[in-house]
């Protein structure tokens, strides 16, 4: 597929799902491919159950994507069932768990994944930490993206968007690391970006997108109800921002506005 080809693709798939704004995408997608009949993307999101995970289920399943969320117990995800997606149980930290996941996906082309899945760290003094307790953060935060990321990577590889977000945070940025604290969270998030910047280099060539988006602090159980940002409105700032992307894009740092932020 040439790349003048996959840059239509991606445009279309947004523009699919989220016309609004997007009349400059979209006029810019070859004729060939605006005539053709597109499918609605399949999108792949982790830690669906609550807060962003659950809204990134909320607006793409809104929008028609077919949506496969993830959750660790299936059984307790009721507002993830209410929204009609495929529910899949994944722990992203358990080997056994992605390779379970990838056996049910079986070979359906993914289109869009979103490393959501993570856990926050309220530790901020070194007397606090416990270094060998430390290591859940980087199972988690870090190498859960990487499992689910190289497991998916046959189906990512057979869909059209060849997208992966994996959501970091503003804590993760080495250059804004003025006030410490949150040890443990804030180095496996600068793992999770280095992971990304590295893949981007590797999938580079083959026109996928692989960028880390802080969303920002939001109203969630990890950011707390005095944070600034609602799910709703993180959300479809990521959203917007993905819509705008190229493979040109791959590798980069940016919140939920667009703006590039400093590694």
């Amino acid at each position: 597929m040439c790349q003048a080809r996959r840059l239509s693709i991606i445009a279309l798939l947004f523009a699919c799902l989220f016309p609004v704004g997007v009349s400059i995408a979209a006029e810019q997608a070859d004729q060939s491919v605006t005539d053709a009949r597109q499918p609605q993307p399949t999108v792949v999101i982790t830690g669906a159950n609550r807060g962003l995970g659950l809204e990134f289920s909320r607006q793409f399943a809104a929008a028609g994507a077919t949506v496969i969320a993830t959750v660790r117990r299936p059984e307790a995800a009721d507002d993830l069932r209410k929204l009609g997606v495929r529910i899949e149980q994944l722990d992203v930290a358990d080997s056994a768990s992605v390779a379970q996941f990838r056996a049910r996906i079986g070979d359906l082309p993914v289109d869009i994944l979103i490393n959501n899945a993570g856990i926050g760290s309220w530790l901020y003094r070194l007397e606090e930490v416990d270094a060998d307790a430390l290591e859940r953060y980087f199972q988690v935060n870090t190498l859960g993206p990487m499992r689910v990321t190289q497991a998916l990577l046959p189906s990512l590889r057979r869909g059209a968007g060849k997208t992966v977000v994996n959501i970091t945070s503003d804590l993760a940025s080495l250059a804004r690391n003025t006030r410490g604290g949150a040890y443990g969270y804030r180095e496996s998030k600068a793992a999770l970006n280095m992971f990304t910047r590295t893949l981007a280099a590797e999938l580079r060539p083959e026109g996928f997108i692989c960028v880390v988006i802080s969303p920002g602090w939001v109203r969630t159980d990890m950011g707390g109800p005095q944070a600034a940002q609602s799910p709703s409105e993180s959300v479809a700032g990521i959203v917007r921002v993905l819509r705008g992307l190229t493979p040109k894009d791959s590798g980069q740092f940016l919140d939920y506005r667009g703006e590039e932020l400093p590694w």
